[in-house]
């Protein structure tokens, strides 16, 4: 097959730990770099404008197309699963919501043979990373928070009353405030934090990718990946075969490695048209076994979430900018200034809280919208309304991403088994009772009208049981589908230095070998996950870990719930 390009480190996929991985591995300048994209330019509104957040992942310029199987306890519903197909990957289409994750979850990492990603071992990377902005009157503890980094993070405006009436309801029913999640304390009521700058998203690609482009030894190649090339003699990734359609046109030759960073879905379609995988299901499509990886594609978790929405009895929701005349001047104010509701994501309170006595740290995540409409904004409720995004942070329940056939560029089978584990609808059930709690306190009084949904009328197990059946979406995190671990775990599909188990120079770092997933939204991780790999790759030292800083958990948190 005929050589198209190479280079030193060919990555496949520009999106958060690709993007990030970029500009690391060419920053000193010894390094040529090739990013490989199939998608297009992340330029334009419908990307660059927070407030068009519901416009990208329902795009199929941006977007792969996937929608998973059909799920069995989510009333045979299939749920669509945007994953970024643009420069800046997810990144380009997600929500901004920033979220590291809680600090114990990484202590799960690391004791599941995840050595060395610890949270004393990963908080150097969030810091390195991040610029922290805070938000008015609020400092930065520079002890937990990074305030010189690529990544731009800093606090909603909170100009609409209703985000302090939410903050200040989970204080009067008991929780206690919280000023920075990602910091020490993350149980409790507080801002919610944005990957916004300006005005505009502040994805991977403008954190990390279009500085790494300005050099001269780094360079974007438009083009899909059909599969590794694995040199059958010596077991070595030698480069990547792309092509348009079925057809490969070419390799791209890596000199050093091979790096996949397609995302939690295309990373393991990737490893198996490659030949790596579980033996009986390559052997089924006819794909030669290059490494027996049975692990490959399994464990695919997500977040699931519902919408508790209330009617606002006072005109001051996002409900009374849908009009086509409200979004053009939004639009344009947006476009001459950057300013107004365009430069939000609306996501800007938020909450952790335990759903239980006996859960050690958060497993419930709110986002607040001053607002009452569905996450791609395809359906608002009439009138006025706002709403909270609640679910549970660490479902058992675990599914699988599958081959329908040899051919690389039909979608795969898609299957998160959601709600399959029987603990999923006790805590769902609490997270919406919890919910409705919050909603009848004072704060809301001046606010509070009748329950849209799911209804004053839903209080039974059965009701709410129908309800979550019938109306739980998906909030977007798939991960987990190559998990890391010790080079000997049989299910393991990368070692603790993101290197495909069993083929040489080749390694995999994204969401995809996030082992549990964490709290909360997974742009962080996977931006933490790329950062963090290339000092791997580099092999020149990694950063010093930091074991001092503890994070808070509730003194009381064995025998109370808040």
């Amino acid at each position: 097959m005929k050589t198209i390009d190479e280079a030193d480190y060919v990555i496949v996929g520009s999106g958060s730990a690709g993007s990030a991985m970029a500009n690391r591995l060419s920053e000193n300048g010894r390094h040529e770099v090739l990013v490989l994209e199939a998608g297009g330019t992340d330029a334009g509104p419908f990307i660059q404008m927070p407030g068009a957040l519901s416009f990208p992942m329902n795009m199929r310029r941006y977007d792969w197309g996937y929608v998973a199987e059909p799920e069995k306890a989510l009333a045979g519903r299939r749920l669509v699963t945007p994953r970024g197909r643009v420069i800046g990957g997810s990144s380009s289409i997600n929500g901004m919501v920033y979220v590291r994750g809680h600090a114990l979850d990484y202590e799960h990492w690391a004791a599941s043979g995840a050595a060395g990603w610890a949270y004393a071992d990963v908080l150097p990377y969030f810091k390195r990373m991040e610029n922290f902005h805070g938000g008015a009157g609020r400092g930065v503890d520079p002890a937990w928070r990074g305030t010189a980094g690529p990544l731009h993070v800093k606090n909603g405006d909170m100009q609409n009353p209703l985000y302090e009436a939410f903050i200040e309801a989970g204080k009067q029913a008991g929780y206690p405030e919280t000023q920075d999640y990602n910091a020490e304390r993350q149980e409790g009521f507080g801002p919610m934090q944005q990957t916004i700058w300006q005005g505009r998203r502040w994805s991977a690609a403008n954190a990390y990718l279009r500085g790494a482009l300005e050099r001269d030894n780094c360079r974007l190649v438009q083009a899909q990946a059909l599969r590794v090339d694995v040199e059958r003699k010596t077991g070595r990734a030698g480069g990547v075969v792309v092509g348009s359609g079925k057809r490969a046109s070419g390799v791209i030759k890596a000199r050093r490695e091979v790096i996949l960073a397609a995302g939690s879905i295309n990373s393991p379609v990737l490893l198996m048209h490659s030949g790596i995988g579980d033996p009986a299901e390559l052997r089924r499509h006819g794909i030669d076994v290059v490494a027996p990886r049975s692990g490959v594609g399994k464990n695919l978790q997500d977040h699931l979430e519902l919408y508790i929405q209330e009617t606002c009895i006072q005109p001051i929701t996002l409900n009374g900018y849908l009009g086509l005349f409200s979004k053009g001047r939004i639009g344009l104010e947006w476009m001459m200034l950057h300013t107004g509701h365009g430069s939000t994501n609306h996501f800007e309170a938020a909450a952790f809280i335990r759903s239980g006595a006996g859960i050690e740290y958060p497993d419930i995540q709110y986002h607040f919208l001053p607002g009452a409409i569905r996450y791609d904004g395809r359906a608002a409720a009439p009138g006025h309304g706002y709403q909270a995004h609640v679910g549970p942070m660490r479902s058992k329940s675990r599914g699988e991403v599958r081959l329908k056939s040899s051919d690389p560029t039909e979608h795969p089978s898609i299957r998160f088994n959601y709600m399959s584990h029987p603990d999923d609808w006790t805590e769902f059930r609490k997270a919406i009772r919890l919910t409705r709690e919050i909603y009848e306190q004072k704060a809301f009084d001046p606010y509070r009208g009748p329950e849209i949904q799911p209804g004053a009328q839903a209080t039974s197990d059965e009701d709410l049981d129908r309800f979550i059946a019938e109306h739980a979406e998906s909030a977007y995190h798939p991960c987990g589908t190559a998990r890391i671990g010790a080079a000997d775990d049989p299910l393991a599909v990368v070692d603790p230095e993101c290197r495909v188990i069993g083929v040489e120079g080749l390694r995999l770092a994204d969401s995809s070998i996030i082992p549990r997933i964490t709290n909360g939204n997974l742009n962080g991780p996977s931006i933490m996950i790329g950062e963090k790999a290339a000092d791997h790759i580099l092999g020149e030292g990694m950063l010093a870990h930091e074991p001092g800083l503890k994070p808070w958990i509730n003194p009381d948190w064995e025998t109370s719930q808040r």
